[in-house]
């Protein structure tokens, strides 16, 4: 009995299977699409509902006459054909919008040291170092790789160098449209100094190592350290910092870390719970004072200060000044080298590499003046040689000279006419006067302001006259991080006067003179002189 109810209910199910919409849904279902499909493609739905062929010539006649209808009804265009893509692309043309234009150009205005601009239509991706490259070669500048821009804010009274790879169209984004904010072009010669002589930027009793380098302590090895993602040096030291919103000056002993500058709440102590969190500097430049005593009432004139990316007023300043500038170009170079790291190591390689890749490609490269490439050579016989005994060398120097001055004087002379005598001491003092290294009327501080700014690096170097004898001159240098001056004293002989550093050994007809011979010789200034100092507004 149970077997015969079975069967009358499978076969009551096949019956009606045949006629029901139930087939067609399942056939729909299975093939995931509106349209009936044939039931006998479809796996196991045949066991379920077997169709006749009467049945299935029926249902394709039935979709022959619908697919008929569809081709005869007028088809209507389009209006907005843009909008039928692919699921896969954007729902919205590209067309549609106006294409953007990555590389929009914009003017800047660069100053020289002598405070005339030039205009220059830049695009917006160009770098620093881009910008310094075009204005080398507009006015024949000689590329030695310290050529460098420079923010200068004259509301708030500080600058900073703008790194090689730094994008101008960002940096100007920051300025407000009221402030007198202006670039420079000059000389920085202290830019990359300290990857060739770090021991003049980072003082011993400034820096001090991880416990686990006690063995391996070398103050060369400083930026390498500095640029490596483990270990790295901590610059410590004291600080006058100003409290916010007050015109007070507050010193504290302060620690530069990789995660920001810290200061001690209980003397030198280093302790976690007596530090306190001064400012980082990922989101912030550094900047140096330069008129912190008179803007801002520093209590010394070597002052920085952090100052935010995407804000700008006098009071999101956070002023600090050191003690001496040797501390605070430690400081800054710490700051600089923690907040590029590699990047600044490759803008320090670039250009050596870019001069190797010309010269492989037989192109002359930029002329650069080094303390090597300079020696004394005899050209009046029928072969050249190289002179190598000092006193023969400075004869030889004396005689040119001479020679040059006469033909210079001669040149000077008024519709051409020769010059007379007692005019060419005259001439020959007046020379020295169109020199880029001769500064007219400057103080010793100004003087000092001057190499400052321009690198404290060894061998930087400036004329100017005296303050205290207005018949001599004064040599400003610098050398080891200090700035010092020579003077230099006109000698008479034989009715005609020289300038000497060295109380008369050595004489020169003319200041020029001078400064070619210790270019070539050390003499009795300490090192030799590499780097003349331009004119610029102070």
């Amino acid at each position: 009995m149970t077997t015969s109810l079975q069967d009358g209910q499978s076969a009551a199910g096949r019956a009606g299977a045949q006629d029901s919409p139930l087939a067609v849904q399942v056939c729909r279902v299975a093939q995931g699409k509106g349209d009936a499909q044939d039931p006998a493609q479809v796996p196991g739905l045949h066991a379920l509902s077997p169709a006749s062929d009467a049945t299935r010539r029926g249902a394709m006649d039935r979709r022959k006459a619908k697919d008929l209808e569809v081709q005869e009804t007028p088809s209507i265009p389009n209006p907005f054909p843009e909008l039928c893509c692919s699921p896969l692309t954007s729902v919205l043309s590209a067309g549609l919008f106006p294409r953007s234009n990555s590389r929009k150009k914009q003017v800047i205005k660069v100053y020289s040291e002598d405070e005339s601009s030039r205009a220059l239509e830049v695009p917006s991706d160009v770098t620093a170092r881009d910008v310094c490259q075009l204005l080398i070669l507009k006015n024949h500048y000689v590329d030695d790789n310290s050529w460098t821009l420079f923010e200068h804010l004259s509301h708030t009274g500080v600058e900073r160098t703008v790194e090689d790879h730094e994008l101008l169209t960002e940096v100007l984004s920051h300025w407000v449209m009221e402030e007198d904010n202006k670039l420079y072009l000059r000389k920085n010669y202290a830019k990359y100094e300290f990857f060739k002589n770090p021991m003049y930027f980072f003082p011993e009793h400034m820096v001090s190592f991880a416990t686990e380098m006690n063995g391996d302590r070398s103050l060369t090895q400083i930026p390498q350290m500095f640029l490596s993602s483990n270990t790295y040096p901590e610059i410590h030291g004291f600080l006058h910092a100003k409290e916010q919103g007050k015109k007070s000056w507050k010193k504290a002993y302060f620690f530069l870390r990789r995660s920001g500058l810290y200061f001690s709440t209980k003397g030198t102590s280093k302790e976690p719970r007596h530090l306190q969190f001064f400012s980082e500097f990922s989101t912030s430049n550094v900047y140096m004072s330069l008129a912190g005593k008179k803007k801002h009432g520093a209590p010394t004139p070597y002052g920085f200060c952090f100052k935010p990316t995407k804000a700008g007023g006098p009071r999101d300043l956070k002023m600090l000044c050191a003690e001496e500038d040797q501390s605070r170009m430690c400081w800054v170079t710490a700051i600089r080298l923690l907040k590029y790291g590699m990047q600044l190591y490759q803008n320090y390689m670039h250009p050596s590499q870019a001069r190797s890749a010309c010269s492989s490609q037989s192109v002359s490269p930029m002329r650069s003046v080094s303390e090597n490439s300079l020696v004394a050579m005899d050209f009046s016989g029928q072969k050249t040689r190289v002179i190598d005994n000092p006193t023969e060398a400075l004869s030889v120097a004396v005689e040119e000279g001479l020679a040059w001055r006469k033909k210079g004087c001669l040149r000077l002379g008024n519709h051409g006419s020769p010059t007379a005598p007692s005019q060419s001491s005259a001439v020959n003092m007046a020379l020295h006067r169109s020199q880029p290294w001769f500064h007219h009327r400057i103080s010793r501080d100004e003087a000092q302001q001057l190499i400052t700014r321009q690198g404290p690096v060894d061998g930087v170097f400036l004329v100017r006259d005296s303050q205290s004898n207005p018949r001599t001159f004064v040599l400003s240098m610098s050398h080891g991080q200090k700035i010092k001056h020579f003077q230099i004293i006109p000698v008479e002989d034989d009715g005609e006067v020289f300038h000497t550093l060295d109380d008369g050994h050595t004489k020169f007809t003319d200041l020029i003179q001078l400064v070619e011979f210790y270019q070539l010789n050390k003499g009795v200034l300490p090192c030799k002189l590499k780097h003349y100092c331009a004119r610029m507004a102070v």
